[in-house]
């Protein structure tokens, strides 16, 4: 599909902001574990952090394409910043199609403006691939819910001022999976350990624990049971940036592994005029769930495949922190991991073409 003029505009602003702003700072925020949040505050700058936020409420409201073109260009930057901005726009996308005209007021102006920083707490440490089996459970008390479990993979987790999380009404009944906005601060809300994680080591995943955290009643973003479905029908929509990400990643390493092949020598030749030094494909879907799964499946294994294939260019170099392949290396993995994994994208569209 051929980009508008606004859209290629975007596209061309928020490559300029990866390469100036986010690529010369990746290596040292993957080094350091450590989120750079002068980044975020530039994100802010240019609209960013509003991309889901309405018009109303002082955001961009993108289009799903312009959605996928941002996580693109900024994964060519660094995917730990792209993954840090596509979850908060999860957040901000559930207040604005769930939440009640107050919460929308009351949160998603700041959130445009970068702060509070949003995190999605669907997962546990036993319910990842199937929510339905999740512990958490809020228990209704007069004008308040009270909140007790365990997420965790929740990215964002330490920089977040606010969290969507799903619970269970009624622990026994997998049907009873509901959506509440609750507040970083909330007493009994607390951020367990960080994960050391293979890749994508600068963006903070954490476990979040919940002690009888209570919230008011309005703060429920769906209507008890309903939360499951809203989810995932938030994810397809991710799991479209997720794939945009991959390509963005996979076109980060090949353009390094070109700039090499073009200059490393052996045998009195450029390494690029060896026969075995050409491939890489990927692409994209459309919003909605099989296309979204089918683009998420195919462009995660196949940044993947051609991040290895830069490592592999790149020879004993590539195996080095000295160049930004290996970094790459390490993120694409997860790109076949979250919102979803491999598997469970191949279980959705062969559900979508049987049924």
């Amino acid at each position: 599909m051929e980009l508008s003029a606004e859209q290629a505009a975007v596209r061309d602003l928020v490559r300029e902001f990866a390469i100036e702003e986010v690529r010369p700072l990746a290596r040292e925020a993957d080094r350091t574990q450590t989120f750079p949040e002068g980044v975020w505050d530039g994100l802010a700058n240019i609209d960013l952090t509003g991309l889901t936020v309405p018009e109303e409420y002082g955001g961009y409201d993108a289009d799903r394409l312009t959605y996928a073109v941002v996580n693109e260009q900024l994964a060519y930057g660094m995917l730990a910043v792209a993954t840090a901005l596509s979850v908060h726009c999860l957040v901000t996308t559930c207040i604005a199609e769930f939440g009640d005209r107050p919460l929308r007021e009351r949160w998603l102006p700041e959130m445009v403006d970068g702060r509070p920083v949003g995190a999605f707490a669907l997962s546990e440490p036993d319910a990842g691939s199937n929510p339905a089996e999740m512990t958490t459970a809020a228990r209704r008390e007069g004008d308040e819910y009270v909140l007790n479990g365990k997420k965790q993979w929740v990215t964002n987790g330490e920089r977040a001022g606010v969290v969507v999380v799903f619970a269970k009404t009624d622990r026994d009944d997998p049907g009873s999976v509901t959506q509440f906005l609750v507040p970083k601060d909330a007493d009994g809300l607390s951020v367990d350990k960080k994960e050391d994680k293979l890749g994508l080591r600068a963006s903070d995943t954490t476990a979040l624990l919940f002690d009888d955290v209570r919230i008011p009643a309005e703060n429920r973003l769906t209507a008890e049971g309903r939360g499951l479905s809203a989810a995932l029908s938030v994810l397809t929509g991710g799991r479209i940036g997720i794939a945009a990400q991959a390509v963005g990643l996979a076109a980060a390493a090949l353009d390094e592994a070109i700039d090499y092949a073009g200059e490393r020598e052996q045998f009195g030749r450029p390494i690029g005029e060896f026969q075995a030094i050409r491939h890489s494909r990927h692409d994209a879907g459309e919003p909605a769930a099989a296309a979204a799964s089918m683009a998420k499946y195919f462009a995660g294994e196949g940044a993947v495949d051609v991040a290895g294939e830069a490592v592999q260019i790149h020879g004993g170099y590539g195996y080095t922190t000295d160049v930004p392949v290996e970094r790459f290396y390490r993120d694409a993995k997860v790109t076949t991991i979250y919102e979803g994994t491999t598997e469970i994208q191949k279980k959705v569209i062969a559900r979508e073409l049987l049924d």
